[in-house]
């Protein structure tokens, strides 16, 4: 029988009887400004993996569901409100079995492919390098491509550069120009390798490296379009690669990746988005968590080796993986969005804006039917789109991006859950019990000089009262939304497309630089405060 330790002990040393009688004491510290949260934090990761692309960003012009020169007018109108910084592409895995020249051309004329990582799917090929890079114009977002180490050459990746940014009279540029685009593209995040550990080549940290100097020295800066270069880093507690990287590689990449996944078991069944106990929830939010300490170790590694802060941290692939949806494709990486994936969105926005001093990226997989995707669509040829608990989070959090951080302190009830009886190849930690926060908080200034202040309470039964102290700051007004349902299970699909969506929030009082905010269980609250 799993059992969770509810007895729960109050950060700071507070006594728990105190904090059932009393206020949550907590103080954003506007008058200690910290770094700029990059709006790279929100950028979005689309791989070519199960309907990610073909159905869900891209049908074709000649689709019956509407579109916009091939891509779904409704996912596109959807992004665009997020207000999309970075897109990857077009993996993962796929990357470093995928040839670009393959996907450039006369549609009817591109030689169609096995996706080999991701079920087996043939592709037309029909969207490639135009069809991103135009999609990523459109959106009015930086791409970030996902260069072939893995089973490509050094020449390939060398001239694909040349075709996407130069605008001289070489080649690869009049090619570009044949196949109907006269300008350059600017592209400025360029990944050489991807998870070079394992799918990307199964290669040690060292022989990596070695590769690394290799292609990027054939990567050429055209037309006053400057590459930042990025490393193919670790898997969530790999340490000794990011340390090995930071060695051979250094200064010669401009970032270096992490890829951290939130899920309730590997090497087995993984647990359903939707159907799970108080257990799993508590964990699997505890195990989110958790990347804080693991960008704090990396951050400390890369803080010894590069004092300046030239390389930055960037978690290019993060969120929760559960088990694919029942009845759908295996290996196409399906699965539903419950509030509880939305609270894996904001816990870990928080833990990204707190180091955004290092971490210049992330990269949510992924944008549309894969993982926990701010979009799902049907595949029915009905034109049916969903947007996700995620999404939501995503759409309250924009201010937060380019404002500036400011430091913030909270109290909080802490649950220890076992996690004795989950089969993890982890190892992060020697204890058999994972904390969980019940409470979590971000504050930044945003460019107008208001504050952006994001609470979460993340109780399954226990609704929050928190006093924040505005210390610096003479508030006169606010609003906010919440976002919350009846059941942290609880989801949005074809037929129920708001169950969980965000409302209008009022029940806060300001008085004399004191916002006071009753905060319900299982909701995520985001005020504006000017």
């Amino acid at each position: 029988m799993r059992k969770t330790i509810l007895s729960a002990f109050i950060a700071l040393a507070c006594a728990a009887t105190a904090m059932a009688a009393d206020n949550v004491k907590a103080t954003v510290h506007a008058d200690k400004a910290g770094a700029k949260i990059n709006r790279e934090i929100y950028g979005q990761f689309s791989e070519h993996l199960g309907t990610c692309i073909y159905g869900g960003l891209w049908v074709g012009e000649g689709s019956q569901i509407p579109n916009i020169n091939g891509y779904r007018k409704d996912v596109f109108e959807a992004l665009k409100v997020l207000k999309v910084p970075v897109l990857r592409w077009p993996g993962g895995c796929f990357a470093d079995d995928y040839h670009w020249m393959d996907g450039i051309g006369p549609k009817n004329q591109r030689p169609s492919l096995r996706n080999n990582n991701w079920g087996g799917t043939i592709e037309d090929n029909s969207f490639g390098t135009h069809e991103f890079l135009n999609l990523c114009e459109m959106l009015g977002c930086e791409p970030y491509i996902s260069g072939n180490v893995g089973s490509g050459t050094v020449k390939e990746m060398a001239q694909w550069v040349e075709y996407m940014t130069s605008d001289g009279d070489t080649p690869m540029a009049r090619l570009r120009r044949q196949n109907g685009r006269e300008k350059a593209w600017h592209v400025k995040y360029f990944g050489i390798g991807n998870e070079a550990w394992g799918c990307g080549g199964n290669m040690t940290p060292e022989y990596y490296s070695d590769e690394f100097r290799k292609f990027n020295t054939y990567l050429r800066d055209y037309t006053g379009n400057k590459l930042y270069r990025i490393g193919s880093g670790a898997s969530d507690y790999d340490y000794k690669w990011t340390e090995v990287l930071m060695d051979r590689i250094g200064n010669r990449m401009q970032g270096v990746s992490l890829h951290y996944y939130t899920c309730t078991g590997w090497g087995g069944p993984k647990g359903s988005a939707t159907k799970f106990d108080n257990d799993q929830y508590y964990w699997a939010l505890g195990k989110c968590l958790e990347i804080e300490e693991v960008i704090k170790k990396h951050k400390a590694i890369m803080d010894k080796k590069d004092p300046e802060g030239r390389v930055g941290l960037l978690v290019d692939e993060w969120g929760t993986w559960w088990d694919e949806e029942p009845g759908t494709i295996s290996g196409h990486l399906y699965q539903q969005n419950a509030l509880r994936d939305a609270f894996v969105a904001a816990l870990s926005l928080n833990v990204f804006h707190k180091y955004t001093e290092r971490v210049k990226m992330a990269n949510i997989a992924q944008v549309v039917n894969v993982l926990q995707s701010m979009i799902l669509t049907d595949q029915e040829g009905t034109g049916h789109m969903v947007l996700t608990p995620t999404y939501h989070v995503f759409e309250m959090y924009t201010p937060f991006q380019e404002a500036t951080y400011l430091p913030l302190d909270l109290e909080s009830e802490i649950i220890q859950v076992s996690k004795a009886y989950f089969k993890e190849k982890e190892g992060a930690r020697d204890a058999g019990y994972r904390p969980c926060p019940m409470l979590s908080a971000s504050a930044a200034k945003t460019t107008d000089g208001s504050i952006v202040l994001a609470v979460t309470n993340v109780s399954l039964d226990k609704a929050q009262t928190i006093d924040f102290a505005l210390e610096g700051f003479a508030a006169k007004t606010f609003s906010g939304r919440i976002l919350t349902s009846e059941n942290v299970a609880d989801f949005n699909d074809f037929q129920h497309p708001n169950v969980v969506a965000p409302a209008e929030f009022k029940d806060a009082k300001l008085k004399k630089d004191v916002l006071t905010v009753k905060i319900p269980a299982k909701s995520i609250v985001v005020l504006n405060i000017k």
